[in-house]
């Protein structure tokens, strides 16, 4: 199989969301592939475009088609033969997708915790606290830690987040370390440890994905994989799978390799919090079945109303 040569006249065209925080994820994925094969500034280039997740800031996104409204957009262009690779924040990429499309490679993963923004620490919320968050996840856990906590939709990318609690529509929110580390603030919001939140599946992770039939470039970008994210967040992408949730459904997932081990950690939950399950387990990397376990010893321990938000 050949593998591509890109030049300015001829460059890999990388598809990207809009905002600030995708730009600067697709330009980390740019800057790594030009490393990896020596290639000049121009022969790597970014097609931004706005996706209907980003056209849509008034309705939480379980609402009106959950991840794919930040992928499709990616996907047409794909088909379209617009670009050739797409960059996209891997806990945003559906966990079933469809075979034209191939996640071939992800980059170092950054930072999996939740930051707090607001106040230093979930102590310190005052009673009834409004906290901003579109998030299943994110709210059930919450919830389940401080049953007084009012949960309220919040979307916008992540200055309008924080301006949003600066200015008093919410007492706080959460986001991503990653993200903020990679918008250059990593001094902002208070990390909350992996005992206290779990993150959600993927968090942290940027992936690139490209049309299956394109098998050169799956040998491309293998320069640029990194083994041990891409088989942690596979691993957590599996247990998603197996446990059959929708974008409605608390999860939380984080694994993390070791040698020729995996060892996982899964979180469900009801989504007022008053119900929660969280299991580990380790097992062999090459167990695919090691995933769908865990999920159904969580399933297995839930009464009737929380399996009914993730069982199929």
């Amino acid at each position: 199989m050949t593998v591509p040569e890109y030049t300015s006249h001829t460059p890999l065209r990388i598809g990207t969301r809009r905002s600030p925080l995708a730009l600067a994820q697709a330009e980390m994925a740019a800057a790594a592939i030009r490393q990896a094969h020596d290639l000049e500034e121009s022969a790597v280039i970014l097609m931004p475009m706005l996706s209907s997740g980003d056209k849509i800031q008034d309705r939480p996104l379980a609402e009106i088609g959950g991840k794919a409204l930040w992928t499709k957009e990616l996907e047409r262009a794909l088909i379209e033969d617009d670009i050739d690779i797409a960059v996209h924040s891997m806990k945003d990429v559906e966990t079933v997708r469809s075979p034209l499309f191939i996640l071939s490679a992800m980059l170092p993963r950054a930072d999996v915790r939740d930051r707090l923004i607001g106040v230093t620490s979930l102590d310190n919320l005052r009673p009834q606290a409004v906290i901003g968050t579109s998030s299943p996840r994110r709210a059930a856990q919450l919830k389940a830690m401080r049953p007084d906590l009012e949960t309220r939709p919040i979307r916008g990318n992540v200055a309008t987040r924080m301006a949003q609690v600066a200015a008093g529509e919410f007492d706080a929110t959460l986001l991503a370390a990653a993200g903020l580390d990679r918008l250059g603030q990593p001094d902002v919001g208070t990390s909350l440890p992996l005992e206290t939140m779990l993150p959600a599946a993927a968090q942290g992770a940027i992936g690139i994905d490209h049309l299956a039939s394109r098998g050169e470039l799956a040998v491309f970008l293998q320069a640029v994989n990194h083994p041990a994210t891409f088989t942690a967040v596979t691993a957590e992408r599996a247990f998603l799978e197996a446990l059959g949730g929708n974008c409605h459904s608390p999860v939380a997932a984080h694994a993390t390799c070791n040698a020729d081990t995996i060892t996982l950690r899964g979180e469900i939950l009801s989504e007022d919090g008053s119900e929660r399950h969280s299991g580990i387990l380790e097992f062999v990397s090459d167990d695919h079945e090691g995933p769908a376990r865990l999920a159904h010893a969580l399933l297995e321990k839930s009464s009737d109303r929380l399996r009914h938000l993730f069982a199929p």
